[in-house]
């Protein structure tokens, strides 16, 4: 029994390093012993402490096994079946943890409505926790408020718990206005290859945040005498680059203007936290922003993120894999405009409501209800842009949807080093993509899934993508450590359970 247990591990080890894209002697040097050792553990012929199972979970960015509770946790669906009956669209997790973020901008109490119950918000709350920040869910574990403290405690933050997120460097904005001199672990989240933060460098520098990385840190100390004299022109169009800035703008004493800035969805989720904490923003919805800071906020501010639009696109993928009727509610229509452009021009057969407003009073939804289509192969490549364009992350989307589609389509994850690369795990249940280079993937359809057991791809949305496709295969699929799908979505398993799929959750160490 104890030697069938070290087989299992070795393999889920081994499965982690590869979709990591390491060799067993980077994982070795990583874990300071030999690529012999590796081999050995790979291939359950070596004792295995708990302790080395983590540090192997830590190097791979994998829960291989987590202390404290039984251990990873994985899907087993059971495919072929329709979808039916319709399905409410979560809040968006990209603005819930922005919004967090710039909760640290009030010294007031802020209360966040229908926050996404995921991973990633959770390791943001055990950051703010760690640094003195008060958190509790309130009516009934919906909404969430935040109370600081007069004074962060940054020395004692949860590094572990902020390595595993990208959003920890969203705290460079709100922090340079509050201490002269602190220090942040270096920012984690999904494995999508080199993603340089420089450009929040250049955008920061302006108010006088000067960063140094060193040994996992980033060491900053901020020069009170700079602040912005001219416009700040970022040189990336980035979601998270525009939303640091807007957070160091926010509490600048004077007017900011942002230009070549990202107009999407949880950006403009943030301009509208910042208006209600008495932040004056021109220009929300364009490329340039322009911020009427103030010195201090100390406000009382109860706010609503608006919905996912990435989650709507999962779930209209959902339907178009399993070849489903289905209605996707309170969908925010003006960020997936270009999406079902693409999807009309492949043939997608769907209607939608007239359109109504969010919780915040400002974003645009529908509901729509999306039927089994016959679809071809756009005649153009997909490929993302900034908004108002394809979005970054409905990219692999269109992955699985290309699959199910007659012809031939070329998808162009040009922002991604690797993300394109995992896309090629759908040829494990039977998808016929061809990686034409670390960005570029020739779909062919329509596709014969078939059943499978394969762990899961370490970046969120090509996991979701294997799992869809897992929906839509005939028989019984397994897939292993989707902690990567539990960053990005609440209850994902049991709320496709609801209209219909199959979904099993367990563990088995």
């Amino acid at each position: 029994m104890a030697d069938d247990y070290l087989v299992r591990i070795g393999k889920l080890i081994r499965d982690a390093r590869q979709h990591r894209g390491w060799t067993q002697t980077q994982l070795a040097e990583a874990l300071g012993t030999s690529q012999s050792a590796v081999n050995r553990i790979e291939r359950g012929n070596q004792n295995i402490s708990l302790e080395m199972i983590a540090r192997i979970g830590e190097a791979l960015d994998s829960e291989i096994v987590s202390l404290g509770y039984a251990g990873p946790m994985h899907l087993r669906v059971v495919g072929g079946r329709r979808l039916s009956g319709a399905i409410d669209v979560k809040t968006s997790k990209n603005a819930c943890v922005a919004l967090l973020c710039g909760s640290l901008l009030n010294k007031g109490r802020t209360v966040l409505r229908r926050v996404a119950r995921i991973e990633e918000v959770y390791r943001l709350l055990e950051v703010l926790n760690s640094i003195g920040v008060r958190t509790r869910w309130i009516n009934d574990g919906v909404d969430l408020e935040i109370v600081p403290p007069a004074e962060l405690n940054l020395p004692a933050i949860d590094a572990e718990a902020a390595r595993r997120t990208r959003s920890i460097i969203m705290f460079l904005g709100p922090l340079l206005h509050r201490l002269d001199r602190f220090m942040l672990p270096y920012a984690g989240g999904c494995d999508l290859g080199t993603r340089t933060v420089e450009p929040h460098m250049i955008a920061l520098r302006r108010f006088g945040l000067d960063i140094a990385a060193t040994e996992g840190q980033y060491h900053a100390v901020v020069d009170r005498s700079v602040a912005p004299d001219r416009p700040i022109v970022l040189t990336e169009r980035g979601d998270t680059v525009t939303e640091n800035a807007l957070l160091a703008a926010a509490r600048h004493d004077g007017t900011t203007v942002i230009r070549n800035a990202s107009s999407n969805y949880m950006v403009q989720d943030l301009c509208f936290f910042l208006e209600a904490l008495g932040v004056k923003v021109d220009g929300i919805g364009t490329t340039t922003l322009t911020v009427h800071g103030v010195p201090t906020i100390d406000v009382d501010v109860d706010y609503s993120p608006s919905e996912d639009p990435v989650e709507a696109m999962s779930l209209v993928a959902a339907a178009v894999v399993t070849e489903s009727e289905l209605t996707v509610r309170r969908v925010p229509i003006e960020f997936l405009e270009i999406e079902l452009a693409v999807l009309e021009e492949m043939g997608l057969d769907h209607d939608r409501s007239p359109e109504y407003f969010a919780d915040n009073g400002r974003t645009r939804l529908v509901d729509l209800t999306v039927r089994p289509s016959k679809l071809e192969a756009p005649i153009d490549k997909i490929h993302p842009m900034p908004f108002p364009g394809l979005n970054i992350d409905n990219v692999p989307f269109f992955a699985a949807i290309a699959a199910v589609a007659q012809g031939k389509t070329l998808i162009h994850d040009w922002v991604y080093d690797n993300r394109a690369i995992y896309l090629t795990d759908l040829n494990r249940l039977g998808g016929r993509l061809q990686l034409l280079d670390p960005h570029r993937v020739l779909v062919e359809g329509p596709t014969r899934w078939r059943a499978a057991e394969m762990m899961c791809p370490p970046a969120l949305r090509p996991a979701v993508v294997v799992l869809l496709a897992m929906m839509a295969a005939e028989g019984t699929s397994v897939l292993r450590n989707v902690y990567v799908i539990n960053r990005g979505y609440e209850d994902l398993a049991e709320r496709l359970n609801s209209i219909g799929a199959q979904i099993e959750i367990f563990r088995d160490i």
